[in-house]
């Protein structure tokens, strides 16, 4: 089992930038295909990018240009740079560990961005 703590989300200006980090403990990160989502409010909770255990990369069409995603297996961590941040960005954005072998997901308690207009 993994636990995931998601950082780095903050209030930032349309046009701005963060870097949101999702610390990962308790198993081998390397096992798993790691993931942002996110949930704006009154939404669902959509995907936003993922990397394969290979480092394969895959984003939502919303995303793709501005965000990119990356995973340093040496520290245990999963990255997302967010540049160009639009309002419609805003979310808790949610970090996903997913074992295709057992199919088992694993979810952080998320992180709030807000972009302001």
């Amino acid at each position: 089992q993994v636990q995931l703590v998601e950082s780095g989300g903050g209030l930032v200006q349309a046009g701005g930038s963060l870097r949101l980090s999702c610390a990962a403990s308790g198993s081998r990160f390397s096992i798993y295909v790691m993931g942002w989502y996110r949930q704006a409010p009154g939404k669902q909770r959509d995907s936003v990018a993922t990397i394969s255990r290979s480092g394969l990369t895959n984003y939502a069409d919303s995303v793709k240009g501005r965000f990119t995603i990356s995973r340093d297996n040496a520290k245990n961590t999963l990255y997302l740079q967010m540049n160009s941040l639009k309002p419609e960005d805003t979310a808790v954005y949610y970090c996903n560990a997913f074992r295709p072998e057992n199919v088992m997901n694993y979810w952080g308690k998320g992180t709030l961005v807000t972009v302001s207009s």
